[in-house]
């Protein structure tokens, strides 16, 4: 196998990927809180860990790829303090909790499947795993790490003595309030909750009896206890976003460790945020972006996948419909090029000749260096636009890089006489957007723009419409 190396967020370095068990790869995704839609900044996170996997299965990994739902236990602040998120969703909807769960983890997994994103080899819900996880807060109870307040168990993070490494935080000059709400009772601004119990006053809809009172988990017990049930006590690869460092992931480290006595995890990857004109894309300030937004505005689900491969994931990346218009531009003249591509490729052989092999080593250096899969993209388009290559190493590369890039390549048949260039059915889909907006002016610079491109647009009953070459 080729070296392949991963920036770890816990060293802050790129290292050499040496998994604990030759030829294998454990990879543990936190996964979504599922009482609402996943945003498109949300997806971002799981694109990367997509390619992540794609260049581990590439180099010949077999690849156990493990990812929770969290449907309960999630508080609003992603702290100790508020209400569930899941009951927030249920009470906003007027559902149940267990139907807004499900509700939302099928919108989630019909997302990641548009973006062709590979779906884990487990989904684990955190609502399946109660026991487990009850019996890592009585492992950390019988070792003295956690003690109990009038709201719950906590974790008492002074008895971590390396608590904050992988975030490098500066303990003592966090202020109070500044990461968690501060209480009397808690010990420590650093301390989390690892079992809240149910308020005295109400019923929630998902609670359980435990040793220390009717209640239900922490956010961060779940993810520690299903890992290590699914990958072991001491695996390879855990992922996520940045968000995650200071308190998530921090405080997963924190438990798991003082459970087990062993390190928990080898290498931490982290990627970036998706921003907006405005900053983060977030949930909680009521409107966001969901993929079928983007859809119903006419855009592929695979333009967006290739706006999100033009930056490396541990970089911010800037949204805009102006931005994505460029990247479906670049998509769709990727395409038409592997289309022209296709009709003129002889297809007889199968193997690449010595000059298409340089770009194929190009290619899997730039992936191999922390998943660089801009510049594979880039190495692409150098391939296809080299005069010295054939068509057919050029279609025969594309298809192997794709089994990172994910593009749905292979499936771009060779162009026929008769058909109509993607190009034009994008303009006749924004005219329809036009005149549905009822803005004329757009609909008749766009009928004209195609007539010059020399195709003929006729419309039809209810706004739909046919496309006749001149």
């Amino acid at each position: 196998m080729e070296k392949l190396f991963l920036f770890n967020t816990l060293s802050r370095a790129k290292e050499e990927f040496i998994p604990l068990e030759t030829g294998k790869a454990g990879i543990y995704c936190c996964g979504p809180t599922v009482y609402n839609f996943a945003h498109i900044g949300n997806l971002r996170a799981y694109f990367f860990e997509d390619i992540l996997k794609r260049v581990l299965l590439y180099n010949g990994y077999d690849v156990k790829h493990v990812m929770n739902i969290t449907d309960v236990g999630h508080l609003v602040s992603d702290d100790d303090e508020g209400e569930d998120k899941m009951e927030k969703g249920a009470s906003r909807e007027g559902k149940t909790v267990w139907e807004i769960a499900e509700f939302y983890t099928e919108a989630f997994k019909n997302d990641i499947a548009m973006l062709n994103i590979l779906p884990p080899t487990v989904y684990c819900k955190a609502t399946d795993f109660i026991k487990e996880q009850i019996d890592m807060v009585k492992c950390l109870d019988d070792k003295g790490y956690t003690y109990k307040t009038n709201d719950g168990v906590y974790f008492d993070t002074q008895k971590f003595p390396e608590y904050g490494k992988l975030a490098l935080l500066d303990i003592e000059g966090l202020e109070e309030g500044k990461r968690i709400a501060f209480s009397d009772e808690k010990k420590h601004k650093t301390d989390f909750a690892l079992w809240k119990f149910s308020p005295k006053d109400q019923k929630r809809q998902m609670e359980w009896e435990s040793p220390w009172g009717t209640g239900f988990p922490g956010w961060h017990i779940e993810c520690s206890a299903m890992s290590i049930k699914f990958l072991g006590r001491h695996f390879d690869i855990h992922c996520g976003g940045v968000d995650h460092i200071p308190i998530h992931h921090t405080n997963e480290i924190a438990q798991a460790e003082a459970c087990t006595g062993e390190k928990f995890v080898n290498y931490w990857l982290h990627g970036e945020f998706l921003i907006e004109e405005k900053g983060k894309m977030s949930k909680s300030a009521g409107e966001f972006l969901r993929l079928k937004t983007l859809v119903d505005k006419g855009y592929s689900p695979l333009d967006y996948r290739y706006f999100l491969l033009m930056t490396h994931y541990r970089k911010k990346i800037k949204f805009s419909f102006e931005n994505l218009d460029a990247a479906r531009n670049g998509f769709q003249n990727l395409k038409n090029r592997i289309k022209e591509i296709k009709s003129a490729a002889p297809q007889q052989s199968k193997t690449l000749t010595d000059e298409a092999l340089k770009y194929k080593t190009k290619f899997h250096e730039s992936i191999n260096d922390d998943l660089n899969i801009g510049e594979g993209l880039a190495i692409l388009w150098d391939a296809l636009k080299d005069s010295a290559l054939n068509d057919l190493d050029k279609v025969l590369l594309a298809n192997e890089f794709d089994e990172i890039l994910g593009l749905d390549l292979n499936k771009i048949e060779a162009e026929k006489p008769d058909d109509v260039p993607e190009e034009i059915i994008g303009l006749a889909n924004k005219r329809k957007e036009a005149k549905a907006a009822k803005d004329f002016k757009l609909a008749d610079e766009l009928r004209q723009l195609i007539k010059e491109k020399g195709y003929e647009l006729l419309d039809k009953k209810g706004g739909e419409f046919e496309i006749k070459p001149l």
